[in-house]
Parts: C-alpha cells; structure tokens; sequence
C-alpha cells in the first residue's frame, strides 16, 4: 500500500484523535509536537525518552521534545477530558465496565514526584517508586486508559521544600488510594462515560465510599474484599474470613473467567445473598476457587439487578484483567514508564500523551488495522543528532 493509502486508513484515525485534543495546545508548533509525541510513542524505539524519540522523528536537538513535557503550558487534565470523550465515541458501550488499578513506576534518587520505597505491586515488593492509580475502561470493542492520578505519600504531601522542588501545586493534598478511584469515578461517570459495571481488586473493594456511590448512582459493582471487610446477612455483620472459613461443599459452578494470556481461566464458583439495598437489586458474596489448589480463595461483594445471571457477575470479575493488559501493553508499546521527568506536571503529561497513545493502538486493532510509524513520519533525513551528541561527548547509538 501507498503512503497515501496508510494515510486514509490508521493516519486518519490518527487525525480524528488530533482533532480531539489539539484545541488544548495554544499554536500550531505545539500541535504538532503532540502529534508527533504520540507517534513517537507508537513508533518501534527501544526506550521512549526525549532522545530517542528526537531520533525516531528525526530532530536536530532533543529539546523541542523534552521542553513539551517540562515548560509546555498545555493542560493535561484537559487533554485527559479529551481523550475519556475519544474512548468514549470509539469504544464506548452502555454496559462497559470502569477498572481501578494500581501500577508503579520504578525509579531512582528521591526527587521525582511522590517517589518513596513503598510497595510496588509491578515489582512485587517494596522499591523506590512511584504509585499511579489508573482507570481504565473496556467494552466488546476493545479496552485502555481513560484517567490516572499520582499517589503523593504523606511525607511528600506534608514537605513544603520537596513539593516546591518537584512542582507540586499547593492545592494537591494528600489523598488514599482508594479516594484517587472515587475522584476518578465521579469524573467519568460526571462526563458522560458510557458504563454499567465497576471492578477493582481490594484495595479498592475494601473502600465502602466507592461501592456506596456506586449504588447511589444505580450502578453495578463486582468489587473483590480482603478477608478484613465484613457484610451483614440478616441481623448479623460477618468477617468475610470468617464466611470463606464454612463454605458448604455443594453449591459450587465452574465458569470460564474469560481468556487470559495463558489461555482460559477456568474457576469455581460460589455466589450467597446478602442484605440487599433495595427491591429488584441484590448484594451478594461471590467466591472464586482454584481449581488445582482449592484453598485459593478470593471474595467479591457485588450489587446488580436480581435477575443477573452467576455467569455475568463472573464475566465482570474476570474484566479486571484488561487493566493489567493495559498496563502491560502500554509500559511495552507506548513507553508508559519510559520517562524521564521529575515533576508532577511533567509525570501527568507523558503519563497522558502515553494514554493517548495506546487508546489510538486500541481503536486501531478494532478496525484491524495495524501501525507502521514510517509511513507517517520518514526516517530522518540527516545525522543532525548524532553530531549534536558528538559535538557534546554524548554517546551515538
């Protein structure tokens, strides 16, 4: 196929996204940095950081690049709203379901935004990082990003010498987790987004404020719970450790999660009634077992409609998987973790070109279109960078 050919298919969805966000950049110049920021972010570079994407898009110098993200006068949460209204009319669907995750970002020295040795559920243990929390958003058409927030740790929140330093405004106060994911599912759900069910792990599931405006709403929920939270049956308030400690023995289905990246995940499972919010919807306690090791437990407190069938409370269970997908895709594809910044207003602009970038991947792959970077932007036409870095005794790869 032509250049022009490529152009009328994926670059034109490219446009499409383009016209979406581009009214947030005061002028052309900036306009185009950010088209060709995203592209960069698609393209096939080892790392994703402002020299390697001014090699890949062909600049004399790395610093147009590198001043988009750090004295660029865009607004992020603009661009965000932006994006959540491009998912929306791209992939957008009444019954999508909202994920809340956790994600960190793994980094050195003490001056980048947040950064902490804190628990880290990427390393699977304590490291120095930062902690984004993310909502994302999956239909039939696809899933990725629609909103993020950076966890700023309390000894951040309360040093006014480290805040200045990183840039941290002076209305940004600390804030939990969880409270993060309320935040961001009163903004979507404020926006407009078309959904009908949340999911989160329990972290989040533990937090009653979410499921309680969830309910408000008249939303649905499958919210995984620690063994620490509790539910009432009756009169009477349980620990779930305690419920998941006299399961009965019969009672149990085995249900097809949905595909996973080492095939279909096949569990067992259990669903009881608990007190129910009110006439025609239920809560109940869905119980997931593993199969080759039954003592494997997890627990979920859900709320729908009181004819929804075990099989649909399972397929929502199992869409908390497309977060870690996102997650995945987009540190591998789009250089989600590949920057380098140390401020707050820089992490939240790579963090949302990065979004940006895997939402156009995603709509692409609806369209079965794959994304081939030189048809949109050539090869550099000269070494400029190279002997740029040559002339200041920086390596040329």
């Amino acid at each position: 196929m032509t250049r022009e050919g490529l152009a009328e298919g994926y670059g034109a969805e490219i446009e499409e996204l383009m016209k979406e966000i581009g009214e947030r950049y005061a002028t052309e110049n900036s306009r185009g940095t950010a088209r060709r920021y995203v592209l960069g972010l698609m393209s096939g570079a080892e790392r994703k950081n402002g020299w390697q994407l001014a090699e890949q898009l062909g600049e004399s110098t790395p610093y147009k690049i590198q001043q988009f993200l750090y004295r660029g006068t865009w607004d992020a949460e603009l661009v965000r709203d932006d994006l959540r209204a491009y998912v929306s009319g791209r992939i957008g669907e009444p019954e999508g379901v909202l994920v809340v995750d956790e994600t960190g970002f793994l980094k050195q020295g003490k001056k980048s935004a947040g950064v902490k040795r804190q628990y880290s559920g990427t390393a699977g243990r304590v490291e120095n990082c930062q902690i984004g929390v993310f909502l994302t958003y999956a239909s039939s058409k696809g899933y990725t990003m629609i909103d993020r927030a950076l966890y700023l740790p309390k000894e951040w929140a309360e040093d006014k010498e480290r805040r200045e330093g990183a840039g941290i405004p002076p209305d940004i106060a600390f804030r939990t987790k969880p409270e993060m994911a309320l935040s961001m599912l009163k903004s979507a759900h404020d926006a407009g987004v078309p959904f009908t069910w949340v999911t989160g792990d329990c972290v989040y599931g533990d937090y009653r404020d979410i499921r309680m405006y969830l309910e408000s709403i008249g939303k649905q929920y499958v919210m995984a719970v620690s063994g620490k939270e509790s539910v009432w049956v009756g009169y009477r308030q349980y620990r779930i450790s305690r419920i998941l400690e006299s399961l009965p023995e019969d009672g149990w289905e085995r249900l097809s999660a949905g595909d996973g990246s080492k095939g279909v995940r096949m569990y067992e499972w259990f669903c009881t009634d608990i007190n129910s919010p009110e006439v025609g919807w239920k809560r109940c306690l869905l119980v997931r077992r593993s199969i080759s090791d039954p003592g494997q437990l997890r627990a979920y407190i859900c709320c729908c409609p009181s004819d929804t069938p075990l099989s649909e409370l399972v397929r929502i269970a199992g869409t908390r998987w497309t977060v870690e997908m996102c997650f995945a895709e987009s540190k591998s594809e789009v250089g989600l973790d590949h920057y380098e910044v140390r401020s707050f207003g820089g992490w939240y602009k790579h963090i949302t070109m990065a979004m940006c970038a895997h939402a156009l991947l995603s709509v692409l792959k609806l369209k079965e279109q794959s994304f081939s970077f030189t048809a949109l932007i050539p090869a550099a036409a000269s070494d400029s960078l190279s002997t740029f870095k040559r002339g200041r005794k920086l390596r040329s790869n």
